[in-house]
């Protein structure tokens, strides 16, 4: 394990999430769109009809329910070493708010885990100029890193602001559902190694899987992020305040990362 990468470990446990309830019109931009020069793509590999990648008679899904999670982060971290993505971008992170309870004027933690969404008519794969993003027959959205050109078209197109340009490949980078993992028979990074067992991945088509009993138990209960987007999103989540379903007015958090002498290494801005 490299020094950048124990350095990120070393600092999960000081990382501090905000939630002052504050207008987002009133937040400085995060950068989100701040992008290094766009690459130049495969020409060979451009505009190729979409790839037929994944089993179809399986439909990947998420189910987090929010009542087991904790807000460690470890699955923060996991997927950060899993998927090598640069200090300061994360293809997965748990935002954290303080709510007000609207009659006793409590104040209490919400956690609320983001990610892709790997949604049934993804708004980032009609916007790619080079078709570098696709959908495998299974429903994993995923990205041709050999194809995308970095235009960040995708990352703009995103109702759920799960994409971001990638500052070593240039190119537009995401959570996968560790594709690469499911492929071979291992769950993601990220279920493995949540502490509270809060999310549960599965082929939804499966009616013995875990995560379509818990569909049907849960059916009413069940929510997703932006409904009325129309993206037809993957990713349920139970246990979920209905004022979180869009985006909650909120003040980033600031992920600050340093190296052991000290010197800012990278940050993030997110919790939104």
């Amino acid at each position: 394990m490299d020094t950048m990468r124990r350095a990120l470990l070393g600092q999960m446990t000081k990382l501090t999430v905000g939630a002052a309830l504050v207008p987002l019109s009133s937040i400085a931009s995060a950068g989100i769109n701040d992008q290094p020069p766009r690459r130049e793509g495969d020409p060979a590999k451009r505009y190729q009809p979409p790839r037929r990648e994944g089993d179809p008679a399986k439909r990947y899904a998420m189910l987090i329910d929010l009542r087991a999670c904790i807000g460690c982060q470890a699955c923060t971290v996991s997927c950060h070493i899993e998927n090598e993505v640069p200090l300061g971008s994360f293809r997965t992170i748990v935002s954290q708010y303080e709510v007000e309870h609207e009659d006793s004027g409590d104040i209490a933690t919400f956690m609320l885990p983001r990610l892709c969404n790997h949604c049934d008519s993804p708004p980032c794969v009609p916007v790619c100029p080079v078709q570098a993003t696709f959908q495998r027959e299974d429903g994993i959205v995923v990205v041709d890193n050999d194809v995308c050109v970095g235009c960040g078209y995708c990352v703009q197109a995103c109702p759920y602001d799960a994409r971001f340009i990638n500052e070593h490949t240039q190119t537009a980078d995401k959570c996968t559902f560790c594709a690469h993992r499911l492929d071979v028979g291992l769950l993601p990074a990220c279920v493995e190694s949540c502490v509270g067992g809060a999310r549960i991945i599965g082929d939804i088509r499966d009616p013995n899987s875990q995560i379509s009993q818990m569909i049907d138990e849960h059916s009413k209960e069940l929510m997703v992020l932006k409904p009325e987007q129309g993206t037809s999103p993957h990713v349920f989540y139970l246990g979920m305040d209905d004022r979180f379903i869009s985006r909650p007015d909120a003040k980033p958090a600031l992920w600050d990362v340093r190296d052991p002498q000290g010197e800012e290494m990278g940050y993030e801005f997110h919790g939104h």
